[in-house]
Protein backbone atom coordinates (compact mmCIF):
# COMPACT_ATOMS: atom_id res chain seq x y z
CA UNK A 1 0.00 0.00 0.00
CA UNK A 2 2.67 2.11 0.50
CA UNK A 3 4.73 1.63 -2.93
CA UNK A 4 4.16 5.21 -4.42
CA UNK A 5 6.19 6.62 -1.11
CA UNK A 6 8.62 4.34 -0.81
CA UNK A 7 9.71 4.75 -4.65
CA UNK A 8 9.35 8.59 -4.03
CA UNK A 9 11.82 7.71 -0.36
CA UNK A 10 14.26 5.86 -2.06
CA UNK A 11 14.31 8.22 -5.21
CA UNK A 12 14.90 10.61 -2.85
CA UNK A 13 17.73 9.27 -0.90
CA UNK A 14 19.34 8.02 -3.97
CA UNK A 15 19.45 11.86 -5.51
CA UNK A 16 21.20 13.16 -2.17
CA UNK A 17 23.95 10.21 -2.46
CA UNK A 18 24.38 10.75 -6.41
CA UNK A 19 27.56 13.70 -4.90
CA UNK A 20 29.46 10.49 -4.00
CA UNK A 21 30.12 9.74 -7.67
CA UNK A 22 31.83 11.53 -10.28
CA UNK A 23 29.86 12.01 -14.03
CA UNK A 24 29.97 8.59 -15.49
CA UNK A 25 30.32 6.37 -11.98
CA UNK A 26 28.51 3.12 -11.51
CA UNK A 27 25.90 2.83 -8.80
CA UNK A 28 25.18 0.13 -6.89
CA UNK A 29 23.73 -2.63 -8.47
CA UNK A 30 19.77 -3.22 -8.21
CA UNK A 31 20.31 -6.16 -5.48
CA UNK A 32 22.26 -4.42 -3.71
CA UNK A 33 19.86 -1.37 -3.35
CA UNK A 34 17.23 -3.72 -2.53
CA UNK A 35 19.69 -5.71 0.32
CA UNK A 36 20.50 -2.19 1.59
CA UNK A 37 17.45 0.04 1.57
CA UNK A 38 15.29 -3.24 2.63
CA UNK A 39 12.66 -2.35 -0.52
CA UNK A 40 11.16 -4.76 -3.65
CA UNK A 41 12.92 -4.92 -6.44
CA UNK A 42 9.71 -3.01 -8.19
CA UNK A 43 10.35 -0.28 -5.91
CA UNK A 44 14.54 0.22 -6.92
CA UNK A 45 13.02 -0.21 -10.42
CA UNK A 46 10.56 2.89 -10.32
CA UNK A 47 13.44 4.77 -8.18
CA UNK A 48 15.53 4.38 -10.95
CA UNK A 49 13.38 5.34 -13.32
CA UNK A 50 12.68 8.21 -11.91
CA UNK A 51 16.26 9.70 -11.92
CA UNK A 52 16.48 8.82 -15.06
CA UNK A 53 13.65 11.15 -16.15
CA UNK A 54 15.33 14.03 -14.45
CA UNK A 55 17.76 13.29 -16.48
CA UNK A 56 20.57 12.63 -12.89
CA UNK A 57 20.83 9.12 -14.21
CA UNK A 58 21.18 6.79 -17.03
CA UNK A 59 21.03 3.39 -17.62
CA UNK A 60 22.42 0.68 -20.00
CA UNK A 61 21.18 -2.55 -20.45
CA UNK A 62 23.52 -5.39 -19.02
CA UNK A 63 25.87 -2.80 -17.16
CA UNK A 64 23.59 -1.24 -14.94
CA UNK A 65 22.68 2.49 -13.96
CA UNK A 66 25.33 5.34 -14.12
CA UNK A 67 25.35 9.04 -13.31
CA UNK A 68 24.16 10.91 -16.13
CA UNK A 69 27.28 13.84 -17.48
CA UNK A 70 27.14 17.27 -16.90
CA UNK A 71 24.60 19.04 -18.90
CA UNK A 72 25.77 20.84 -21.64
CA UNK A 73 24.80 24.87 -21.76
CA UNK A 74 20.79 25.25 -22.55
CA UNK A 75 20.50 26.68 -26.24
CA UNK A 76 20.17 30.49 -26.13
CA UNK A 77 16.35 30.86 -25.59
CA UNK A 78 14.76 33.39 -27.76
CA UNK A 79 12.86 36.88 -27.29
CA UNK A 80 9.31 35.48 -26.15
CA UNK A 81 8.14 39.10 -25.17
CA UNK A 82 5.78 38.97 -27.66
CA UNK A 83 3.39 36.96 -26.47
CA UNK A 84 2.71 38.93 -23.28
CA UNK A 85 0.66 40.92 -25.82
CA UNK A 86 -1.05 38.23 -27.56
CA UNK A 87 -1.49 36.34 -24.36
CA UNK A 88 -3.17 39.67 -22.72
CA UNK A 89 -5.78 40.03 -26.02
CA UNK A 90 -7.10 36.85 -25.59
CA UNK A 91 -10.68 37.67 -24.20
CA UNK A 92 -14.18 37.28 -25.26
CA UNK A 93 -16.23 39.33 -27.38
CA UNK A 94 -17.94 41.04 -24.14
CA UNK A 95 -14.50 41.54 -23.42
CA UNK A 96 -14.37 39.11 -20.35
CA UNK A 97 -10.87 37.33 -20.17
CA UNK A 98 -10.11 34.25 -20.96
CA UNK A 99 -8.08 32.63 -17.81
CA UNK A 100 -6.18 29.45 -17.58
CA UNK A 101 -4.81 29.08 -13.70
CA UNK A 102 -4.84 25.43 -12.63
CA UNK A 103 -3.62 26.15 -9.26
CA UNK A 104 -6.40 25.27 -7.49
CA UNK A 105 -6.76 21.87 -8.77
CA UNK A 106 -3.34 21.12 -8.84
CA UNK A 107 -3.03 21.31 -5.10
CA UNK A 108 -4.85 18.07 -5.09
CA UNK A 109 -3.16 16.12 -8.01
CA UNK A 110 0.60 17.29 -7.06
CA UNK A 111 2.18 14.31 -4.55
CA UNK A 112 3.32 15.59 -1.62
CA UNK A 113 7.70 15.72 -0.76
CA UNK A 114 8.09 12.25 1.12
CA UNK A 115 7.39 12.33 4.54
CA UNK A 116 4.49 15.06 4.43
CA UNK A 117 1.17 13.61 5.73
CA UNK A 118 -1.35 14.23 2.35
CA UNK A 119 -4.12 15.54 3.64
CA UNK A 120 -4.94 17.46 0.33
CA UNK A 121 -5.53 14.83 -1.59
CA UNK A 122 -8.33 14.33 -4.30
CA UNK A 123 -8.48 10.86 -4.76
CA UNK A 124 -8.22 7.20 -2.58
CA UNK A 125 -5.12 6.47 -1.03
CA UNK A 126 -3.35 3.40 -3.45
CA UNK A 127 -4.53 0.87 -0.31
CA UNK A 128 -8.06 1.81 -0.96
CA UNK A 129 -8.30 1.24 -4.04
CA UNK A 130 -9.37 -1.74 -6.48
CA UNK A 131 -5.95 -2.37 -7.67
CA UNK A 132 -5.96 -6.05 -8.09
CA UNK A 133 -9.76 -6.00 -9.44
CA UNK A 134 -8.96 -3.18 -11.97
CA UNK A 135 -5.77 -5.00 -13.12
CA UNK A 136 -7.99 -8.05 -13.68
CA UNK A 137 -10.52 -6.69 -15.33
CA UNK A 138 -8.06 -4.51 -17.70
CA UNK A 139 -6.45 -8.19 -18.02
CA UNK A 140 -10.14 -8.99 -19.40
CA UNK A 141 -10.59 -6.59 -21.54
CA UNK A 142 -7.38 -7.21 -23.10
CA UNK A 143 -8.74 -10.38 -24.38
CA UNK A 144 -12.16 -9.44 -25.73
CA UNK A 145 -12.38 -9.70 -29.62
CA UNK A 146 -12.09 -6.39 -31.21
CA UNK A 147 -11.11 -4.62 -27.92
CA UNK A 148 -8.55 -2.49 -30.05
CA UNK A 149 -11.66 -1.11 -32.80
CA UNK A 150 -13.44 1.54 -32.62
CA UNK A 151 -15.76 2.23 -30.40
CA UNK A 152 -18.97 4.36 -30.61
CA UNK A 153 -18.61 7.47 -30.47
CA UNK A 154 -21.27 7.43 -28.02
CA UNK A 155 -19.65 4.75 -25.79
CA UNK A 156 -20.18 0.77 -25.34
CA UNK A 157 -24.18 0.24 -25.51
CA UNK A 158 -23.53 -1.79 -22.33
CA UNK A 159 -21.46 0.88 -20.29
CA UNK A 160 -24.05 3.48 -21.15
CA UNK A 161 -26.65 0.98 -19.86
CA UNK A 162 -24.53 0.68 -16.70
CA UNK A 163 -24.34 4.44 -16.10
CA UNK A 164 -28.51 4.99 -17.18
CA UNK A 165 -29.35 2.13 -14.48
CA UNK A 166 -27.16 3.95 -12.30
CA UNK A 167 -29.19 7.42 -12.68
CA UNK A 168 -32.45 5.44 -12.66
CA UNK A 169 -35.57 7.34 -13.37
CA UNK A 170 -36.63 7.21 -17.48
CA UNK A 171 -33.00 8.52 -18.33
CA UNK A 172 -31.99 5.76 -21.15
CA UNK A 173 -28.85 4.18 -22.62
CA UNK A 174 -29.88 6.44 -25.90
CA UNK A 175 -29.65 9.32 -23.37
CA UNK A 176 -25.70 8.69 -21.91
CA UNK A 177 -22.49 9.48 -23.71
CA UNK A 178 -19.16 8.08 -21.99
CA UNK A 179 -16.67 10.63 -21.48
CA UNK A 180 -12.95 10.34 -20.23
CA UNK A 181 -14.24 10.80 -16.89
CA UNK A 182 -15.77 13.70 -14.91
CA UNK A 183 -13.75 16.72 -15.66
CA UNK A 184 -14.09 15.95 -19.27
CA UNK A 185 -17.72 16.10 -19.10
CA UNK A 186 -18.02 18.92 -17.01
CA UNK A 187 -15.81 20.71 -19.87
CA UNK A 188 -18.13 19.27 -22.36
CA UNK A 189 -21.29 20.28 -20.67
CA UNK A 190 -20.36 24.00 -19.69
CA UNK A 191 -18.67 24.29 -23.33
CA UNK A 192 -22.12 23.48 -24.72
CA UNK A 193 -24.17 25.21 -21.95
CA UNK A 194 -22.96 28.78 -22.48
CA UNK A 195 -21.03 31.10 -25.04
CA UNK A 196 -17.77 33.01 -24.00
CA UNK A 197 -18.67 35.79 -21.64
CA UNK A 198 -21.81 34.52 -20.66
CA UNK A 199 -22.80 34.35 -16.53
CA UNK A 200 -22.77 30.13 -14.64
CA UNK A 201 -24.32 30.61 -11.57
CA UNK A 202 -22.18 28.05 -9.02
CA UNK A 203 -22.03 26.83 -5.75
CA UNK A 204 -19.89 29.30 -3.07
CA UNK A 205 -17.74 27.68 -2.23
CA UNK A 206 -17.14 24.98 -5.20
CA UNK A 207 -14.61 22.72 -6.86
CA UNK A 208 -11.76 24.73 -8.18
CA UNK A 209 -12.15 22.58 -11.30
CA UNK A 210 -14.68 23.21 -12.22
CA UNK A 211 -14.29 27.11 -11.88
CA UNK A 212 -10.72 26.77 -14.08
CA UNK A 213 -12.81 25.35 -16.69
CA UNK A 214 -15.18 27.90 -16.32
CA UNK A 215 -12.78 30.88 -16.53
CA UNK A 216 -10.88 29.01 -19.05
CA UNK A 217 -13.88 28.99 -21.29
CA UNK A 218 -14.34 32.55 -21.00
CA UNK A 219 -17.51 32.62 -18.45
CA UNK A 220 -18.44 34.72 -15.06
CA UNK A 221 -18.79 32.36 -12.35
CA UNK A 222 -21.15 34.00 -10.11
CA UNK A 223 -21.83 32.89 -6.56
CA UNK A 224 -24.55 31.06 -4.78
CA UNK A 225 -24.19 30.25 -0.98
CA UNK A 226 -25.01 26.99 -0.06
CA UNK A 227 -25.54 25.68 3.95
CA UNK A 228 -25.23 22.43 5.42
CA UNK A 229 -28.89 21.42 3.17
CA UNK A 230 -27.41 22.25 0.05
CA UNK A 231 -27.86 25.60 -2.02
CA UNK A 232 -30.00 28.52 -0.81
CA UNK A 233 -33.04 28.12 -3.65
CA UNK A 234 -34.11 32.19 -2.72
CA UNK A 235 -30.77 32.84 -3.04
CA UNK A 236 -30.84 31.39 -6.71
CA UNK A 237 -33.61 32.73 -7.69
CA UNK A 238 -32.63 36.44 -7.16
CA UNK A 239 -29.16 35.15 -8.85
CA UNK A 240 -30.66 33.85 -12.24
CA UNK A 241 -32.80 36.98 -12.38
CA UNK A 242 -29.59 39.67 -11.53
CA UNK A 243 -27.65 37.41 -14.32
CA UNK A 244 -30.07 35.94 -16.51
CA UNK A 245 -27.95 33.11 -16.61
CA UNK A 246 -29.04 30.07 -18.33
CA UNK A 247 -26.44 27.42 -16.41
CA UNK A 248 -26.56 26.01 -12.81
CA UNK A 249 -24.04 24.13 -11.67
CA UNK A 250 -24.08 22.08 -8.69
CA UNK A 251 -23.20 18.87 -6.56
CA UNK A 252 -26.51 17.66 -4.82
CA UNK A 253 -24.66 15.10 -3.16
CA UNK A 254 -22.01 15.63 -0.41
CA UNK A 255 -20.67 18.90 -2.20
CA UNK A 256 -17.30 19.36 -2.79
CA UNK A 257 -16.11 21.19 -0.14
CA UNK A 258 -18.75 21.41 2.53
CA UNK A 259 -20.20 18.08 2.14
CA UNK A 260 -23.72 19.36 1.90
CA UNK A 261 -26.78 17.36 1.06
CA UNK A 262 -29.09 18.85 -1.35
CA UNK A 263 -32.62 18.47 1.06
CA UNK A 264 -35.85 17.04 -0.34
CA UNK A 265 -37.74 19.83 0.05
CA UNK A 266 -35.04 22.33 -2.07
CA UNK A 267 -34.10 19.67 -4.65
CA UNK A 268 -37.88 20.16 -6.19
CA UNK A 269 -37.50 24.52 -5.83
CA UNK A 270 -33.90 23.93 -7.91
CA UNK A 271 -35.89 22.52 -10.50
CA UNK A 272 -38.23 24.69 -10.82
CA UNK A 273 -36.08 27.63 -10.39
CA UNK A 274 -33.89 26.63 -12.94
CA UNK A 275 -36.95 25.78 -15.63
CA UNK A 276 -38.81 29.23 -15.06
CA UNK A 277 -35.19 30.32 -15.85
CA UNK A 278 -35.33 28.66 -19.06
CA UNK A 279 -31.74 27.15 -17.77
CA UNK A 280 -29.82 23.89 -17.45
CA UNK A 281 -28.76 22.62 -14.27
CA UNK A 282 -25.51 20.86 -14.43
CA UNK A 283 -25.32 18.14 -11.85
CA UNK A 284 -22.34 16.47 -10.71
CA UNK A 285 -22.97 13.56 -8.85
CA UNK A 286 -19.01 12.70 -8.46
CA UNK A 287 -18.68 11.27 -5.12
CA UNK A 288 -22.15 8.47 -4.97
CA UNK A 289 -20.00 5.53 -5.14
CA UNK A 290 -18.19 7.00 -1.91
CA UNK A 291 -21.16 6.23 0.43
CA UNK A 292 -20.27 5.98 4.24
CA UNK A 293 -21.25 3.05 5.98
CA UNK A 294 -23.76 4.91 8.54
CA UNK A 295 -24.91 6.59 5.50
CA UNK A 296 -28.48 5.37 5.08
CA UNK A 297 -30.58 5.79 1.97
CA UNK A 298 -29.19 7.56 -0.61
CA UNK A 299 -31.43 10.77 -2.87
CA UNK A 300 -31.43 9.62 -6.07
CA UNK A 301 -30.06 11.99 -8.76
CA UNK A 302 -31.90 15.32 -9.42
CA UNK A 303 -31.46 13.72 -13.72
CA UNK A 304 -33.61 11.12 -12.06
CA UNK A 305 -36.76 13.33 -11.17
CA UNK A 306 -36.43 15.40 -14.55
CA UNK A 307 -38.19 14.71 -17.22
CA UNK A 308 -38.39 17.87 -19.19
CA UNK A 309 -34.36 18.10 -19.85
CA UNK A 310 -33.25 20.67 -17.33
CA UNK A 311 -30.69 18.37 -15.76
CA UNK A 312 -27.41 17.77 -17.79
CA UNK A 313 -25.94 14.75 -15.45
CA UNK A 314 -22.26 13.92 -14.59
CA UNK A 315 -21.09 11.01 -13.12
CA UNK A 316 -17.63 9.15 -13.04
CA UNK A 317 -15.82 6.03 -11.78
CA UNK A 318 -12.77 7.38 -11.38
CA UNK A 319 -13.70 9.03 -7.91
CA UNK A 320 -14.66 5.10 -6.29
CA UNK A 321 -11.36 4.02 -8.45
CA UNK A 322 -8.40 5.40 -9.33
CA UNK A 323 -7.30 8.85 -10.57
CA UNK A 324 -5.68 6.93 -13.95
CA UNK A 325 -9.38 4.94 -14.37
CA UNK A 326 -10.50 7.76 -16.40
CA UNK A 327 -14.12 6.51 -17.35
CA UNK A 328 -17.59 8.52 -16.86
CA UNK A 329 -20.72 10.25 -18.31
CA UNK A 330 -22.82 12.52 -19.26
CA UNK A 331 -26.56 12.34 -19.21
CA UNK A 332 -29.15 14.35 -21.36
CA UNK A 333 -32.48 14.81 -23.06
CA UNK A 334 -33.70 16.53 -25.40
CA UNK A 335 -31.81 18.80 -28.28
CA UNK A 336 -29.08 19.77 -25.59
CA UNK A 337 -28.16 16.04 -26.31
CA UNK A 338 -26.41 16.13 -29.73
CA UNK A 339 -24.62 19.42 -28.81
CA UNK A 340 -23.05 17.70 -26.08
CA UNK A 341 -21.79 14.65 -28.36
CA UNK A 342 -20.79 17.11 -31.21
CA UNK A 343 -18.47 19.07 -28.69
CA UNK A 344 -17.22 15.70 -27.53
CA UNK A 345 -16.06 14.14 -30.74
CA UNK A 346 -14.94 17.16 -31.72
CA UNK A 347 -12.55 17.49 -28.84
CA UNK A 348 -11.19 13.52 -28.36
CA UNK A 349 -13.29 11.59 -30.91
CA UNK A 350 -13.66 8.86 -28.10
CA UNK A 351 -12.94 7.16 -24.93
CA UNK A 352 -10.56 4.73 -25.79
CA UNK A 353 -12.33 1.42 -26.12
CA UNK A 354 -9.74 -0.73 -23.55
CA UNK A 355 -10.77 1.61 -21.19
CA UNK A 356 -14.44 1.17 -21.62
CA UNK A 357 -14.22 -2.65 -21.96
CA UNK A 358 -11.97 -2.49 -18.57
CA UNK A 359 -14.82 -0.89 -16.60
CA UNK A 360 -17.58 -3.32 -17.90
CA UNK A 361 -15.46 -5.50 -16.46
CA UNK A 362 -14.96 -4.21 -13.43
CA UNK A 363 -18.32 -3.38 -12.58
CA UNK A 364 -19.90 -6.53 -13.09
CA UNK A 365 -17.19 -8.57 -10.90
CA UNK A 366 -18.26 -9.98 -8.25
CA UNK A 367 -15.28 -7.38 -6.42
CA UNK A 368 -17.08 -4.53 -7.17
CA UNK A 369 -19.88 -4.56 -5.18
CA UNK A 370 -17.08 -6.22 -2.23
CA UNK A 371 -14.46 -2.86 -2.95
CA UNK A 372 -17.88 -0.39 -2.12
CA UNK A 373 -18.25 -2.40 0.96
CA UNK A 374 -15.18 -1.74 1.85
CA UNK A 375 -14.33 2.03 0.77
CA UNK A 376 -17.94 2.60 2.84
CA UNK A 377 -16.48 0.85 6.18
CA UNK A 378 -13.15 2.07 6.02
CA UNK A 379 -14.26 6.16 4.64
CA UNK A 380 -16.37 6.35 7.60
CA UNK A 381 -13.12 4.83 10.42
CA UNK A 382 -11.19 7.69 8.87
CA UNK A 383 -13.79 10.47 8.87
CA UNK A 384 -14.72 9.77 12.28
CA UNK A 385 -10.92 9.16 13.04
CA UNK A 386 -10.13 12.73 11.84
CA UNK A 387 -13.66 14.46 13.66
CA UNK A 388 -12.44 13.12 16.90
CA UNK A 389 -9.07 14.19 16.42
CA UNK A 390 -9.94 17.80 15.37
CA UNK A 391 -12.64 18.20 18.08
CA UNK A 392 -9.77 17.10 20.45
CA UNK A 393 -6.74 19.12 19.21
CA UNK A 394 -8.13 22.01 17.09
CA UNK A 395 -11.33 22.92 18.59
CA UNK A 396 -10.92 26.45 17.41
CA UNK A 397 -11.61 25.53 13.83
CA UNK A 398 -14.87 25.35 13.54
CA UNK A 399 -16.51 22.11 11.39
CA UNK A 400 -19.94 22.98 10.82
CA UNK A 401 -21.15 20.01 9.13
CA UNK A 402 -19.48 16.14 8.93
CA UNK A 403 -20.76 14.20 6.15
CA UNK A 404 -21.60 10.96 5.14
CA UNK A 405 -20.44 10.17 2.07
CA UNK A 406 -17.01 11.74 0.37
CA UNK A 407 -14.04 11.87 1.53
CA UNK A 408 -13.25 15.30 3.05
CA UNK A 409 -13.91 18.04 6.28
CA UNK A 410 -14.19 22.10 5.77
CA UNK A 411 -12.90 23.78 8.07
CA UNK A 412 -13.63 27.61 9.27
CA UNK A 413 -10.35 29.52 10.81
CA UNK A 414 -10.65 31.82 13.35
CA UNK A 415 -11.66 35.02 12.45
CA UNK A 416 -8.19 37.33 11.06
CA UNK A 417 -6.20 34.22 10.74
CA UNK A 418 -3.87 34.52 7.99
CA UNK A 419 -4.91 31.29 5.41
CA UNK A 420 -1.63 31.68 3.52
CA UNK A 421 0.74 31.56 6.18
CA UNK A 422 -1.36 28.93 8.19
CA UNK A 423 -1.10 26.30 4.47
CA UNK A 424 2.38 26.95 4.81
CA UNK A 425 3.27 26.23 8.63
CA UNK A 426 1.22 23.45 7.95
CA UNK A 427 3.69 21.89 5.28
CA UNK A 428 7.01 23.09 7.23
CA UNK A 429 5.43 20.85 10.26
CA UNK A 430 4.82 17.98 7.11
CA UNK A 431 1.39 17.64 6.72
CA UNK A 432 -0.21 19.59 2.94
CA UNK A 433 -3.55 20.74 3.42
CA UNK A 434 -6.02 22.77 1.11
CA UNK A 435 -6.41 26.51 1.12
CA UNK A 436 -9.94 27.44 1.45
CA UNK A 437 -9.72 30.63 -1.11
CA UNK A 438 -9.34 28.79 -4.09
CA UNK A 439 -12.99 27.11 -3.72
CA UNK A 440 -14.70 30.47 -3.80
CA UNK A 441 -15.19 32.64 -7.07
CA UNK A 442 -15.51 35.81 -4.98
CA UNK A 443 -14.27 37.16 -1.72
CA UNK A 444 -14.86 34.48 0.92
CA UNK A 445 -16.53 35.10 4.12
CA UNK A 446 -14.08 33.82 5.89
CA UNK A 447 -10.40 31.82 5.95
CA UNK A 448 -10.54 28.05 5.06
CA UNK A 449 -9.17 24.85 5.25
CA UNK A 450 -10.12 21.40 3.20
CA UNK A 451 -8.95 18.23 4.47
CA UNK A 452 -8.82 15.13 3.04
CA UNK A 453 -9.07 11.80 5.22
CA UNK A 454 -9.12 9.25 2.07
CA UNK A 455 -5.28 10.16 0.71
CA UNK A 456 -3.23 9.00 3.55
CA UNK A 457 -2.45 5.37 4.67
CA UNK A 458 -4.51 5.59 7.28
CA UNK A 459 -5.86 6.36 10.87
CA UNK A 460 -2.90 6.40 12.63
CA UNK A 461 -1.27 8.73 9.73
CA UNK A 462 -4.86 10.86 10.02
CA UNK A 463 -3.89 11.02 14.11
CA UNK A 464 -0.41 12.05 13.11
CA UNK A 465 -1.29 14.38 10.69
CA UNK A 466 -3.54 16.45 13.18
CA UNK A 467 -0.97 16.54 15.40
CA UNK A 468 0.99 18.02 13.19
CA UNK A 469 -1.45 20.81 12.33
CA UNK A 470 -1.78 21.84 16.12
CA UNK A 471 1.88 22.87 15.72
CA UNK A 472 1.12 24.79 12.81
CA UNK A 473 -1.89 26.27 14.49
CA UNK A 474 0.73 27.24 17.09
CA UNK A 475 2.87 29.01 15.16
CA UNK A 476 0.59 30.93 13.19
CA UNK A 477 -2.55 31.98 15.97
CA UNK A 478 -0.07 32.11 18.44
Amino acid sequence: MQERSSVDELAYRLRDELNRYSAGGKLPSSRALVERFRVSPVTVSRALAQLVAEGLVVTRPGSGAFRAEARTASPAIGDTAWQEVALSADATAEGVPRTVDASGVLVSLAAPAPGVIEFNGGYLHPSLQPERAMGAALSRAGRRPGVWGRPPMEGLAELREWFARGIGGAISAAEILVTAGGQSALTTALRALAPPGAPVLVESPTYPGMLAIARSAGLRPVPVPVDPDGVKPALLADAFKATGARVFVCQPLFQNPTGAVLTPERRGEVLAIAQAAGAFVVEDDFVRRLVHEDAGPLPRPLAADDPDGVVVHVGSLTKATSPSFRVGALAARGPVLERLRAIQVVDTFFVPRPLQEAALELVGSPAWPRHLRSIATELKNRRDTMTAALRRHLPELALPHVPSGGYLLWLRLPDGTDESALVAAALRAGVAVAPGRPYFSAEPPAGHVRLSFAAVAGTSEITEGVRRLRVACDEVLG
